[in-house]
């Protein structure tokens, strides 16, 4: 037990370490950045009237619930871990494949009159935000087992998050300017698959 602190203190006097966390903690939000970044540019290409304080929103949702999600695991620690290991890929792709299904349903039936469907509304917004945050859970819970300084590294990742965020609106709305019609289609696609993905990942061990 004294071994471990003094090994704790060591480390945060010595700036080696100090840069090595941040570096780690770093591609880690990187890595858990790629699943919200593939559902921003969604929100970008569905609704690519987006104005800058819309897209601050959904970039702060989307680093809010990555972030959050991170400290959450890290105190709810094993308490949690089973139920979350055999729900939380299950959660990821129903939800989706709802909101998928209705945007790929809404792009084949929009006719130039309807006004198209905001999916930054709080529901949709807070449904994505939690499907592509689940992995985040889980890293924290492995950052409790690593006794990791929880409040930095989710803070980390929720910068990293909202740049993302933001980047790939900016991107989204670009490409649903070009798209048109077929807007909410891709977009539908692309959150299909993000579901199959994370559910595929976590059957695999991945």
């Amino acid at each position: 037990m004294e071994f471990q602190k003094e090994c704790r203190l060591f480390r945060y006097i010595c700036p080696i370490f100090f840069v090595m966390d941040f570096v780690t903690i770093l591609l880690i939000a990187l890595g858990l950045s790629f699943d919200t970044f593939a559902a921003s540019v969604v929100f970008g290409i569905t609704c690519s009237r987006i104005v800058f304080a819309q897209a601050i929103r959904v970039a702060i949702v989307m680093a809010l619930f990555q972030g959050g999600l991170t400290v959450t695991g890290y105190f709810a620690g094993t308490v949690v871990s089973g139920p979350l290991k055999l729900l939380d890929h299950w959660i990821a792709l129903i939800l989706l494949l709802v909101i998928g299904i209705r945007m790929i349903a809404g792009g084949i039936q929009k006719k130039q009159h309807l006004k198209p469907r905001d999916y930054t509304r709080t529901p949709e917004l807070i449904a994505i935000a939690l499907s592509t945050s689940i992995d985040a859970a889980a890293v924290g819970i492995s950052f409790a087992l690593l006794q990791a300084r929880i409040w930095f590294s989710g803070a980390v990742i929720a910068i990293v998050t909202f740049l993302a965020s933001m980047t790939a609106i900016r991107i989204g709305k670009s490409a649903g300017e070009k798209t048109g019609k077929y807007a909410e289609i891709m977009g539908g696609v692309i959150l299909i698959g993000i579901g199959v993905k994370i559910f595929t990942e976590h059957l695999s061990g991945g």
